[in-house]
């Protein structure tokens, strides 16, 4: 099978060179041939709207099937490129270069020509935009990813390969950032390790600890070696190496780093190096979604992860600790990008509908002194009288009150809220709940996300406008009014969602899929024909 075919360009080149078709067609009047050609193509090409207008702004002027050195280089960069589409975690099964080839090989008249011609564009088209953006649609696998994919005109793409070398051209449509290169690096060297046999037999213990010996712990270390977290040796002690080695792979797992192998610590151990890969592939996916420009300065939060970055120039300048939203329901944090442009110090926290009417409402219904560190305001503004209001006439669709809280110690939103205004109503802030942010798994918001450290992040964003920004902040704190602080230049936000990431050594680090997400695309992948090297047919 052709899923199974390496090609080289020379291989490619050589396979093509069958088609010096011009030379071998009948022997048609040229005017009847253009025209023969034309009609194929015009009609061929009306199955893509993008195609049609690309040959109808170039009268259907060849851009592959030629006579010439730049027709064959164009094939041959196209072959080349499906041939190697398994790299990037796309499914060679999705672009028939077999059928391909077979067209082309078989191609006899001038008609045949024309259809050989549109099929190319076709596959070329097909070829980049899943390699520049991805083969799947966000949204469609789960709501909460709201991505919106940058997806590259056809008769842009088109006309980009007719003037530029092909081989380069190709080369440029997938992502390149760092991350993305990495990604590839490590999927090539996972499959590597799979073919070879993995990381080994997996711990057969729920949990260990310093001061034990056994089988389990000659597991433990023979896997952490494998995995590369520590140098070989043959004790059956959980010693002082075990546990630095535990500490080491904590640190690359985002687990707390206290070098004992609790369960979920050995639960993360015994994850297999094919899961792993796949976790691998679905971010490779993940990269060809945000393969847009990030920002010289922006702020990256990893849901995953639970932490918020801010990155200048492709480093990492501050990073503090966050907390997302729970799992369940509507609580899930979604991820998109927008832009910051402002933040409020002592904000006040106006409650989200959602949560007044399956939260608030019922209290109020049962006691309608609860929630009293909320004032409830009608539709002009003015203040309910909670003892004359019977709350239970009201349903959670008829219920036309709102409900905010006031600026103070004991504020949901705490001292400060960032704000990047987005008809999902997120943003990121402060919180008086500082103990979450010490708990390994870190999702217990309502969908927003809360910051550990928000008055340096303040600062941090601040230092671009200003050589006090410190000061600044807190003569806003200190007036214990709601004051409104604008960045100047506005500063993209980033609220992605990845298992899988490559640290400054180009090592791959994993995170837990909390949301499940992971596992959706991972499923959506296989049944658009991604599979694993070790079960591919």
């Amino acid at each position: 099978m052709f899923a199974k075919m390496r090609w080289t360009t020379t291989q490619a080149c050589a396979a093509i060179a069958l088609m010096a078709l011009t030379s071998g067609l009948p022997a048609t009047p040229a005017k009847a041939q253009v025209t023969a050609y034309k009609q194929a193509v015009a009609e061929v090409a009306s199955q893509d709207d993008e195609v049609a207008a690309f040959y109808r702004q170039t009268n259907y002027a060849p851009l592959w099937t030629g006579e010439g050195p730049e027709f064959t280089a164009r094939r041959a960069a196209l072959m080349a490129a499906l041939a190697d589409v398994t790299v990037h975690g796309l499914p060679a099964s999705r672009y028939d270069a077999a059928g391909l080839m077979a067209k082309m090989q078989a191609a006899r008249t001038t008609r045949d020509l024309g259809m050989v011609e549109v099929a190319l564009s076709l596959a070329f088209v097909h070829y980049a935009h899943d390699i520049s953006s991805g083969i799947l649609t966000p949204g469609k696998i789960d709501a909460g990813i709201l991505r919106e994919v940058p997806r590259r005109d056809g008769v842009d793409l088109l006309k980009g390969l007719a003037t530029n070398a092909p081989t380069a051209y190709l080369a440029s449509l997938a992502p390149h950032n760092p991350e993305y290169r990495e990604l590839m690096k490590e999927k090539i060297r996972y499959e590597r390790l799979i073919a070879a046999g993995g990381w080994g037999p997996t711990v057969p213990a729920k949990a260990l600890k310093p001061g034990e010996s056994g089988e389990a712990v000659v597991a433990l270390r023979n896997r952490l070696i494998a995995m590369g977290y520590m140098e070989r040796s043959v004790s059956r002690d959980y010693d002082a190496a075990l546990e630095e080695g535990i500490r080491t792979f904590q640190h690359a797992h985002g687990l707390n780093e206290d070098g004992v192998a609790g369960p979920g610590t050995v639960e993360e151990i015994n994850i297999s190096a094919d899961d792993r890969l796949k976790s691998i592939i679905v971010a490779l996916e993940r990269e060809r979604w945000m393969n847009i420009p990030r920002g010289k300065r922006h702020i990256l939060v990893n849901q995953t992860d639970f932490t918020a970055k801010i990155i200048d120039d492709g480093r990492v300048t501050f990073q503090t600790r966050s907390v997302i939203g729970m799992n369940q329901g509507d609580r899930r944090s979604p991820e998109f990008s927008d832009e910051m442009e402002h933040m409020i110090v002592n904000p006040s926290w106006h409650v989200p509908r959602s949560i007044i009417v399956k939260e608030y409402l019922p209290q109020l219904q049962a006691n309608p002194n609860a929630a009293r560190h909320l004032i409830i305001t009608d539709s002009r503004g003015r203040r309910v009288d909670r003892e004359t209001m019977d709350f239970t006439q009201f349903s959670t669709r008829n219920f036309p009150f709102d409900m905010r809280q006031a600026p103070g110690d004991a504020n949901a939103l705490g001292k400060v809220k960032f704000m990047f205004p987005n008809s999902n109503n997120i943003y990121l802030h402060d919180t008086p709940a500082k103990n979450l942010f010490a708990r390994e798994v870190r999702a217990y918001s309502h969908g927003c996300i809360r910051l550990a450290d928000p008055f340096d992040f303040a600062y941090a964003l601040l230092s671009a406008q200003t050589d006090d920004p410190q000061g600044v902040f807190q003569a806003a704190l200190r007036s214990g009014r709601e004051t409104k602080i604008d960045l100047v230049e506005h500063v993209p936000v980033h609220l992605i969602y990845r298992t899988a990431q490559v640290d400054a050594r180009g090592k791959a680090e994993f995170r837990r899929d909390v949301y499940g997400r992971d596992g959706k695309i991972w499923d959506a992948l296989q049944r658009a024909g991604v599979a694993l090297p070790s079960v591919q047919g």
